[in-house]
């Protein structure tokens, strides 16, 4: 098992490079710079590494076919420990292993066909969502190995074992429905933030923070930043009322702590969405803007995971 933990920690960090890596292709006018290619970039194999923008490019293809390989390892190793105690079973690590492996797949053809029909927004929005889910299911992956400190809480007798991998009744379920509320809101939040990043006007039509001074674009591209802004600020409240309740709550502390640090970066994120519209959009801003959504989403998504594994001391007496 300790294996398979470290193989799906090491999968699940390529995974977060990768979504954030993506961005920077994006922010940078770097989609193209293997031309409408793929897999070949330019109809090489190993082409000549002499523009910018193939470079980066190019790295955010290697990432993504490192991620493929890690993906595929932790699936072999997994199904050579199937019948292993919490691999094959009911609520074990093989079904997200495998969902995972899915997963990456469909995140490949689509990246393939967001570079054939040439950058299309919504194919673009759809390839982050799908990478956002990725991120997701690799995140129940460490959790079912015993990652994220479930093992000290969880693991204390075959029983008691079964019991926590099994989704245990006993968690907190208030901190488990508010932490799929927050997760639900941070996915729509992310998915609103892409067509505000890709749909054309929509990321400069609302100038000011948090309200719009100045209206440059009416109609769609402007109600899809509002949108994205109101959907910002749902979480951001709700993040700190879990924030404040987490703490009055008889909670055990390592929901305790990732619910603060959930909420730390939702709060980052707000700042840097304020610097980025303030500053009129650099570049630098936007990339970082894209990085800290993606650590909202996971954070917020090991959260929710957690409130559900994590057994409380009570019931481990």
């Amino acid at each position: 098992m300790i294996l398979l933990r470290r193989l799906a920690y090491a999968t699940l960090t390529l995974a977060f490079a990768q979504i954030v890596f993506g961005a920077i292709v994006r922010i940078t006018g770097s989609g193209m710079g293997c031309g409408d290619h793929w897999p070949k970039c330019n109809g090489q194999w190993f082409p000549s590494h002499d523009r910018v923008d193939l470079i980066i490019e190019i790295t955010h293809r290697y990432i993504a076919l490192g991620l493929t390989v890690a993906i595929l390892a932790l699936l072999v190793v997994t199904l050579s420990k199937r019948r292993m105690h919490r691999v094959g079973e009911q609520g074990g690590v093989l079904r997200p292993v495998a969902l995972s492996a899915g997963l990456v797949v469909l995140a490949a053809v689509f990246g393939a066909v967001t570079v054939k029909m040439g950058l299309n927004p919504y194919v673009i929005v759809t390839h982050l969502a799908i990478a956002m889910s990725l991120l997701a299911v690799l995140v129940i992956t460490v959790a079912r190995s015993g990652g994220f400190g479930i093992e000290t809480y969880s693991i204390r007798s075959d029983e008691r074992t079964s019991r926590a991998v099994a989704w245990s009744e006993n968690a907190s379920q208030r901190t488990y429905r508010a932490a799929k509320a927050a997760a639900a809101l941070a996915f729509l939040a992310i998915v609103l933030g892409a067509l505000t990043a890709n749909v054309a006007g929509a990321n400069n039509s609302c100038q000011g923070f948090p309200g719009c001074r100045t209206i440059l674009v009416h109609g769609v591209p402007l109600w899809i930043q509002v949108t994205h802004r109101t959907l910002a600020f749902l979480l951001f409240f709700h993040m700190l009322g879990m924030s404040i309740a987490a703490q009055r709550g008889d909670i055990p502390i390592i929901l305790k702590r990732t619910t603060w640090i959930a909420f730390s970066t939702v709060l980052l994120q707000i700042l840097a969405a304020a610097m980025l519209v303030e500053l009129h959009l650099p570049a630098v801003l936007r990339s970082l803007h894209q990085a800290v959504g993606t650590l909202v989403w996971l954070s917020i998504f090991t959260l929710a995971v957690l409130s559900r594994y994590v057994m409380p001391r009570s019931v481990l007496k």
